[in-house]
């Protein structure tokens, strides 16, 4: 990163002490030696040195063994744990990418030399130790490749989301002080060139492969950028590998905050590397394990499915195509891990729920009763899957898991927002557990996790062994462990309020439960009604959204008599709807008939609801929310602030004479 612009701050360090909230009390699963960290020494040698590879016969590579690459290696991190994977297993297959309708594979040891030759050509480049690359672009190799080769030269990467406008780039490769940005394809170039005179630090552009050239001196193709890799020797790379501190700058993650401009969350090699393991521990992750990569990587969660966790275990990823293609990619791959925000599985149990309706006579009478039978077996980890069940697995489960890309999946994950426990209990209906997970980019993904011996629906899981969970007295949950960021770049001030004596502030409120986890609301999207009841909207709006037509909704009431909400409609859900009704989708959202569907399921929600809590009136919105009119972020949490605004005369019209 070099030196800051004149004027602006120094990167923080984690905030000094201050007295620890009143709790009710501390979830402390059992913890390795070291876990429990002071402010003062916050990265133990106990943690820090732990080898996770055995060594193994030597494979030659240029002319240099990975046994010599890995006797290099001091600490545990995820470059060096690269270098371990080309070393033990070399040929092994690393990740896939579909090319001309065939899926190829690259293996470790050539993962592992990619990495090393685009380290290499940040050198050339003039990046050292503390520089900062930026990648916007869609999940492919390239990607991941420059994210490692920047770690691994002592430097961060910082994502960008590929829905992000020129301005909002601009200010990302502007507060990283990035002096190198690589882009998918032209789009994203045209971004870049559109604010390139705000951006007196960005030196290097690079395209991915497939790119078509850009004719302007500032931009190299991929290959361009690779080949000045070779003015570096290899043993450069090695070394500053080598010379990697723990403690040390990973990686950025800018969130995609629903107020204000993002912050740089600044995550150690430690972070990494400590998190990477928790989760292969906690979920028996292995190298016959198989992902499919499609989320944005510029999230913790993607990068640890994509980046991290594969290359502490070995396991197989398998780059998407595209986003539309995820569907078809997804009964291609037939993953044995997958991880899909609460989105992703609303529109699945959507899909499934309008072709499971079209079963008629002695076949829908089957699937009725193999979904009561997967319901009743997996309810909780140790349900009866008795000969029931091994009838239903036959008859319907083997044939209808494939169909969706679920044949092979052992873990199921949902995280990143809540998900209404009826969508939870449908999936387990047919066989696939989904396990909710909580966490945010500040302890590096996760603090809690449900797991396939040990979940229960409706929580968010136990606290990840070797991480330390507390309700404060308002009922904020505030953790502490080897996952906690540095802090926030060049934002001391946000890193005091949310790092406070060794305890991360999550802004998130919950309970415990027989020791699992429950989110109940966010700080700030507390309502507090004109009477006085302080109300968590998240879970209303995550239950009106189960049902198939919502595709968003935004509870009202704050300083108001009662509740309101405002929903969007889905556009595949309600245009199939309209259609089996022979309804025109124009004014769909007035039509007595829909908003009886609606009134339905505001009724249904209600029933589960105390009266204060209950939705007296709603209003179907003309349009959806989106990112380009700046009422979503790129990771689609909704900024209530912005559709307050831009809705006003609709939400004015359900309190009119109240």
């Amino acid at each position: 990163m070099g030196e800051a612009p004149q004027g602006a701050p120094a990167r923080p360090s984690p905030c000094a002490a201050r007295p620890s909230p009143a709790h009710d009390h501390v979830i402390k699963p059992a913890t390795p030696h070291g876990a429990h960290r002071t402010r003062e020494n916050r990265r133990p040698a106990s943690i820090l040195t732990q080898k996770r590879y055995p060594p193994a016969a030597p494979t030659a590579v240029d002319g240099r063994s990975h046994q010599e690459d890995q006797r290099l290696v001091v600490a545990d991190t995820i470059p060096s744990r690269l270098l371990g994977q080309a070393n033990t297993r070399p040929s092994a297959p690393a990740y896939y990418v579909r090319d001309a309708g065939v899926w190829r594979a690259t293996s470790w040891g050539t993962y592992s030399d990619q990495v090393k030759q685009a380290g290499r050509a940040l050198v050339a480049l003039g990046l050292d130790v503390g520089s900062t690359t930026t990648i916007l672009g869609f999940n492919r190799p390239e990607w991941v490749i420059m994210n490692v080769a920047t770690m691994g030269i002592g430097g961060a990467a910082a994502g960008i989301y590929t829905t992000c406008s020129p301005v909002e780039v601009a200010y990302i490769v502007n507060h990283s002080e990035a002096p190198l940005i690589l882009v998918e394809n032209e789009d994203q170039w045209l971004k870049v060139k559109a604010e390139r005179a705000n951006l007196p630090l960005l030196k290097h552009v690079v395209t991915m492969k497939g790119a078509p050239r850009i004719a302007d001196d500032m931009v190299m193709t991929w290959d361009e950028f690779m080949a000045k890799g070779d003015a570096v020797p290899e043993s450069d790379y090695l070394e500053r590998v080598h010379a990697l501190k723990p403690e040390s700058l990973a990686t950025f993650i800018y969130t995609s905050g629903t107020t204000g401009p993002p912050k740089g969350v600044m995550l150690s090699h430690e972070n990494l590397a400590w998190t990477a393991a928790a989760a292969r521990d906690m979920n028996d992750l292995r190298s016959s394990d198989v992902s499919l990569s499609y989320l944005p990587l510029s999230h913790i969660a993607e990068q640890m499915f994509t980046v991290h966790a594969p290359i502490t275990t070995g396991a197989r990823v398998y780059f998407a195509e595209s986003i539309d293609a995820v569907p078809e990619n997804l009964k291609e791959v037939q993953p044995t891990l997958f991880f899909g925000v609460p989105r992703i599985w609303e529109k699945f149990h959507a899909g499934i729920s309008s072709k499971l309706k079209l079963a008629t006579g002695p076949k829908a009478k089957l699937v009725e009763w193999a979904m009561k039978v997967g319901r009743e077996a997996n309810l909780t980890p140790h349900g009866n899957k008795g000969l029931q069940y091994k009838l239903a697995q036959k008859l319907i489960y083997s044939k209808l898991k494939p169909a969706i890309g679920l044949a092979r999946a052992r873990i199921c994950v949902s995280g990143a927002a809540p998900i209404a426990q009826e969508v939870l209990e449908f999936f387990a209906s047919l066989d696939v557990i989904v396990l909710e997970v909580y966490g945010q980019s500040e302890d590096t993904g996760p603090t809690s996790f449900n797991m396939p011996d040990n979940y229960r629906f409706g929580s968010v899981g136990p606290a990840v062994k070797g991480v330390d969970v507390k309700i404060a007295e308002d009922g904020e949950i505030l953790v502490r462990g080897p996952n906690l960021f540095m802090g926030y770049y060049k934002d001391k001030e946000a890193t005091d309020e949310t790092l406070v004596d060794g305890w991360l502030h999550s802004g998130d409120l919950g309970e415990f439960r027989d020791g699992f986890l429950y989110i109940t609301g966010r700080k700030k999207d507390i309502i507090i009604t004109a009477g006085g009841k302080n109300i968590a909207p998240k879970n209303i709006e995550a239950s009106l959204k189960n049902h198939e037509l919502i595709n968003e909704a935004v509870v009202i009431g704050d300083r108001r008599k009662y509740l309101t909400v405002v929903v969007t409609l889905d556009p595949e859900a309600s245009a199939a709807w309209a259609k089996e009704r022979g309804l025109s989708l124009e004014g769909l959202g007035e039509h007595p008939t829909l908003r009886a569907e609606i009134q339905s399921a505001v009724d249904h929600v209600n029933t589960e609801l105390a009266r204060v809590e209950q939705i007296k009136k709603f209003k179907v919105l003309a349009r959806n929310l989106t990112i380009e009119d700046g009422e979503l972020t790129p990771t689609l949490k909704v900024k209530r602030k912005k559709v307050y605004d831009h809705f006003a005369t609709d939400i004015e019209s359900m309190y009119e004479g109240a």
